[in-house]
C-alpha cells in the first residue's frame, strides 16, 4: 500500500507511533556484564539487607507517608501542583468509561496494552492516595484482576513485561492493601510468575537488557525493581537478587550519558529511558531512603541540559536517531524531576504545567508518580543555558542559539557519532538549522516501526548491508551531509568532536573520515556561527585514489530557486540564502524526495535534496575546501 504523505497533523502522530513502538535493537541478545572499568552503583542488596532496610509500611513506591504529606502541602498551596493534579483527576474520570484491557498483541509487541494499564494506574493510583476515593479503588481492583489474568505479559518482548510489573507494582503499592486479598495474592503471584521470574532466562546467563546500554536496560532493570519491592516479603529471596542484578546492570546505561550528558538515542528516547531511570531512583529513595547512586551518576544530571537544548524555538525536537518530529505543549515532568533535584528554574516548565488542564489531554503514564517530585520541587537558582553547547561521547552533539529574546529564534544542531549507536543512523556529518521561525534544513525523522516490520522489514539488524540502511530516513542520502561516491556510510565508522570553541561566534568541527573508508583520505567538517542570522559549514577533504565523485548534500521542504551564487530557499514568506562561496563554476542541482525513493519510505510533503556535486579530479593537490554559507535574505 502507498504511503501517503504527510501532513502537519500526521506529523504530530509520528511522535505518538515511536511512543508506542519500540524496537528489540538490544533487547533480545544475552549480554554478559563488560569487563571494562565503570563506576558502579552502591549495591548492598542482600535478603538481610531487605528485611532491615526496605520500609515496612505502604505506600513505598515514590510516595511513603512524609512524602504524601508534603505532597497534600503543596496540593493546598502550589498552583502547578494544584492544576497538574486536576488534570491527572480528569484523567481519571476517562478512564471509567473504557473497557478493561484486553491480551491483544500487535506485531510482536503487548507494550501499548502494558502503557495503558500503566497510565491507567498513575491516574487512578494518585486519585486513591490523595482523595481515598472508593470509585478509584473499585477501578483499580478490575484493572489489575484483568491483567493479572493474561496468559503472560509477553516476556519475548520485555520491555512490555517490565511497563505491566511497574504498573502492577504500583497499583499494589498505592493501594496499600485495601485492594480484596484474592487481588493482591493473584497480582503478587503474577508478579513473580509473570514478570520476574521471566527476567532470568533457564539458561542460566542474563538476559541482553540486564547489562544492554539503551533504554532496554533502564526500563527492564526499573520495572523488575518496582516488582521486586513489592514480592519482597513473599518471596525475599527472589526479591534480592532481582533487585541486585539490576543495580549492577544499570550502570551499562548510565554510562552512556558520559561525558556531557548527551542522551545517544535522541530526545525522544532520553524521554523514555531516562523517565524510567528517574522513577526508579524516586522508588528507591522512598523505599530504602537511598537510590544507590543513580541520581547522582557523572552526567545524569547533566543531560537535562541536553534534553533543554534539544528543545528548537519552532516545537521541534532537533530530531537526530529515531526521534519524534515534535514535543507536547505540557510540561516536561521528566525535566521537572531534574529541577528537583538541582533547583534550577530552567527545568521546570511552570507555564506549561499552568496551562488549563482540560487542554492537557491524556497524561504521562508516569504522570501520578511526576505529581510527587513536582510537588518537591524548590527553586534555588535560575541558571542561565548555553547559547552555545556541545555533548561529546558516542553520538557527539554541538547546539548554537541566540540569546534569550532573539528576535531571529536562531537555532543549529550539528552532529558526529556512528550508524551503530543504539537506533543510531548513517547521519555523522548531518545539521539542522532555524531562523526566523521556519526550520529550513531538517532531519528526515523517524517513521512507524510497526508499519515496517509487518512487511518483513529487517529494521533492526544494523551490518553495512543491513536493509535499514536502504530507508531514506536511516541513510546518508536522507541527511544534511556528504557522500562520496554515491556510496553508503560505514555504518561503524565514529566521527569524532575534534574541537569546540564558544563565544559570539561560536565554531565546531568533527573529524568524519572514518565513515568514508577508502572513498577519503580526510574529511573534517567545521560549522562555524559567523552572525546572528547565518552558518558557515565548511569542509576540508583528501581525496583518496578511490574518490570519484563528491556530493555535498542539504535536506529541506522549502521551495528551492537556483541563483548564480547557490540557491534561495522560500518558506512561509520568508527567505534564505545558500551561497557556494568556493565553487563558482559549479551549479547547485535540486533532488525531489516528494515521493520518497522507496514506497517504505516515510512520505514528507515538499521534501528536496539540494545537491553540489564535484568531481574527484577537479581536487588540486589531492585536496579541497567546500564552504556554504547559510544567511538571512
Amino acid at each position: 500500500m502507498k504511503a501517503k504523505l504527510i501532513s502537519s497533523i500526521q506529523l504530530l502522530c509520528v511522535i505518538l507511533m515511536v511512543v508506542l513502538s519500540v524496537p528489540a535493537w538490544a533487547g533480545n541478545s544475552e549480554k554478559e556484564p563488560e569487563n571494562e572499568e565503570v563506576q558502579k552503583l552502591q549495591n548492598p542488596i542482600t535478603v538481610e539487607y531487605l528485611k532491615k532496610n526496605l520500609r515496612k509500611s505502604q505506600p513505598r513506591l515514590v510516595l511513603n507517608s512524609q512524602i504524601r504529606s508534603k505532597l497534600k502541602t503543596k496540593l493546598n498551596t502550589d498552583e502547578a501542583v494544584q492544576n497538574m493534579y486536576k488534570a491527572i483527576k480528569l484523567n481519571a474520570e476517562s478512564i471509567y468509561t473504557k473497557p478493561l484491557l484486553e491480551r491483544v498483541v500487535v506485531g510482536r509487541r503487548l507494550l501499548s496494552t502494558s502503557r495503558e494499564i500503566l497510565w491507567r494506574v498513575n491516574m487512578l493510583g494518585m486519585v486513591y492516595q490523595v482523595e481515598r476515593d472508593k470509585k478509584a479503588l473499585a477501578r483499580l481492583n478490575e484493572e489489575v484482576v484483568a491483567v493479572c489474568n493474561f496468559s503472560d505479559w509477553n516476556p519475548s518482548h520485555f520491555l512490555d513485561v517490565a511497563e505491566m510489573s511497574m504498573a502492577v507494582a504500583f497499583a499494589l503499592d498505592w493501594t496499600e492493601g485495601k485492594l480484596p486479598r484474592s487481588t493482591v495474592e493473584l497480582a503478587k503471584t503474577a508478579l513473580i510468575k509473570k514478570g520476574i521470574e521471566p527476567s532470568w532466562p533457564e539458561s542460566g546467563k542474563n538476559p541482553g537488557w540486564a547489562y544492554g546500554h539503551n533504554n532496554w536496560n533502564q526500563v527492564c532493570n526499573g520495572g523488575m525493581i518496582a516488582a521486586s519491592i513489592v514480592i519482597a516479603e513473599k518471596d525475599p529471596e527472589l526479591a534480592a537478587k532481582t533487585i541486585s542484578r539490576a543495580l549492577d546492570g544499570i550502570v551499562q546505561a548510565l554510562k552512556q550519558y558520559a561525558p556531557d550528558g548527551v542522551y545517544p538515542e535522541g530526545s525522544t528516547y532520553w524521554g523514555y529511558g531516562t523517565s524510567f531511570s528517574v522513577v526508579t531512583s524516586a522508588i528507591l529513595e522512598s523505599s530504602f531512603g537511598t537510590d544507590f547512586g543513580i541520581a547522582d551518576y557523572p552526567a545524569f544530571k547533566e543531560s537535562a541540559v541536553f534534553r533543554y537544548l534539544m528543545n528548537a524555538p519552532s516545537g521541534w525536537y532537533y530530531n537526530f536517531a529515531d526521534c519524534g518530529d515534535k514535543r507536547s505543549a505540557s510540561g516536561d515532568v521528566i525535566l521537572a524531576w531534574f529541577a528537583t533535584k538541582t533547583g534550577n528554574a530552567e527545568f521546570f516548565e511552570k507555564e506549561r504545567f499552568l496551562m488549563p488542564a482540560e487542554e492537557m489531554g491524556k497524561l504521562s503514564r508516569l504522570g501520578g508518580a511526576a505529581l510527587v517530585w513536582l510537588s518537591q520541587y524548590k527553586e534555588s537558582e535560575d541558571v542561565k543555558m548555553p547559547n552555545a553547547w556541545k555533548g561529546d561521547g558516542s553520538n557527539p552533539i554541538v547546539v548554537f542559539k541566540g540569546d534569550a529574546g532573539d528576535e531571529h529564534n536562531y537555532y543549529f544542531g550539528g552532529k558526529g557519532g556512528r550508524a551503530t549507536t543504539s537506533h543510531g543512523n548513517m547521519d555523522a556529518g548531518s545539521f539542522i538549522f532555524e531562523l526566523n521561525g521556519v526550520r529550513w534544513v531538517i532531519d528526515p525523522g523517524n517513521q512507524s516501526y510497526h508499519e515496517l516490520e509487518k512487511t518483513g522489514f529487517d529494521l533492526w539488524g544494523s551490518c553495512q548491508d543491513c536493509e535499514r540502511w536502504t530507508l531514506l530516513t536511516k541513510n546518508n542520502f536522507g541527511h544534511s551531509t556528504i557522500s562520496v561516491n554515491d556510496q553508503l556510510f560505514i555504518n561503524n565508522g565514529q566521527a569524532t568532536l575534534i574541537d569546540f570553541s564558544e563565544g559570539e561566534n561560536p565554531k565546531a568541527s568533527f573529524d568524519l573520515t572514518a565513515v568514508y573508508g577508502e572513498n577519503l583520505k580526510k574529511a573534517v567538517r567545521t560549522f562555524e556561527k559567523d552572525s546572528p542570522v547565518s552558518l558557515v559549514i565548511e569542509d576540508k577533504i583528501q581525496i583518496s585514489e578511490s574518490s570519484k565523485l563528491i556530493t555535498w548534500q542539504l535536506l529541506t521542504t522549502a521551495d528551492v530557486e537556483i541563483t548564480p551564487s547557490g540557491a534561495l530557499l522560500k518558506q512561509d514568506g520568508k527567505e534564505l540564502k545558500v551561497e557556494n562561496q568556493t565553487h563558482p563554476e559549479l551549479t547547485f542541482s535540486v533532488v525531489s524526495l516528494d515521493p520518497a525513493p522507496m514506497e517504505l519510505d516515510r512520505q514528507i510533503k515538499g521534501l528536496k535534496r539540494i545537491e553540489l556535486r564535484i568531481p574527484a579530479w577537479t581536487c588540486k593537490n589531492g585536496k579541497d575546501q567546500i564552504r556554504i554559507r547559510l544567511s538571512e535574505n
